[in-house]
């Protein structure tokens, strides 16, 4: 199974990363991954995107492709992957197409995790997390047993900055702006499964399934 899989922040893509690599038996394959396993064996490619990661700047777009392409081609790939994270523009998009037709592969489906913006904003601003101890909890789906009080150790809850509304609302608004010509480049090629990601994370995996098939 050769899949890519998409989602906004909050939507459960990487529990449903986790699931579909131990139901498929396939390399979970992010940039992040990749980018330190190129740099741990100390390959050419490697060293190019750590020497831009150490200045603060983004990896080209050549170097990424690079690094894609050294991946997809190891042995773990042959019988499938899961790509989170790439690619992220229509450019990468038509590169990956080019690796795959060289590796002789092509993709099965680009699964396309979609929740309602007022929900996931519900979702990732209600997260407060303990000062003490670290402990995470949710007002709505985790509370803890009184309000601001953490219930392992007795610290005082708080709310990050990442987690303020004003943030999470631009992360989305930015993520939609992004992935949509993608998500338009997909659809043109009949390859979009979907999903809808406000359900629980078993009915949501099960769709997942279905909308594979059996492939």
């Amino acid at each position: 199974m050769k899949l890519i899989l998409m989602g906004p922040p909050g939507a459960g893509k990487g529990t449903q990363a986790e699931k579909l690599i131990d139901l498929y038996q396939i390399p979970h394959i992010s940039t992040g991954d990749m980018f330190r396993k190129a740099q741990k064996e100390g390959t050419a490619l490697g060293l190019q995107a750590k020497s831009y990661m150490d200045q603060g700047q983004l990896v080209p777009d050549e170097v990424t492709i690079g690094i894609v392409r050294e991946r997809l081609s190891e042995d773990d790939c042959k019988n499938g992957f899961l790509l989170d994270g790439f690619p992220r523009t229509v450019q990468q998009a038509d590169a990956l197409d080019g690796i795959l037709t060289d590796l002789g592969m092509s993709l099965d489906a680009v699964v396309d995790i979609q929740v309602n913006k007022d929900f996931l904003v519900e979702r990732l601003t209600g997260r407060r997390v303990c000062k003490a101890c670290g402990a995470t909890y949710h007002v709505s789906f985790n509370a803890p047993k009184v309000e601001n009080v953490c219930d392992k150790c007795g610290g005082e809850l708080y709310q990050r900055n990442d987690d303020k509304i004003e943030t999470v609302s631009n992360r989305l608004d930015v993520y939609a702006a992004q992935t949509a010509p993608l998500i338009e480049y997909y659809q043109s090629k009949g390859m979009i499964k979907s999903i809808d990601g406000s359900k629980s994370v078993e009915e949501v995996l099960a769709d997942i399934q279905a909308a594979l098939g059996s492939k």
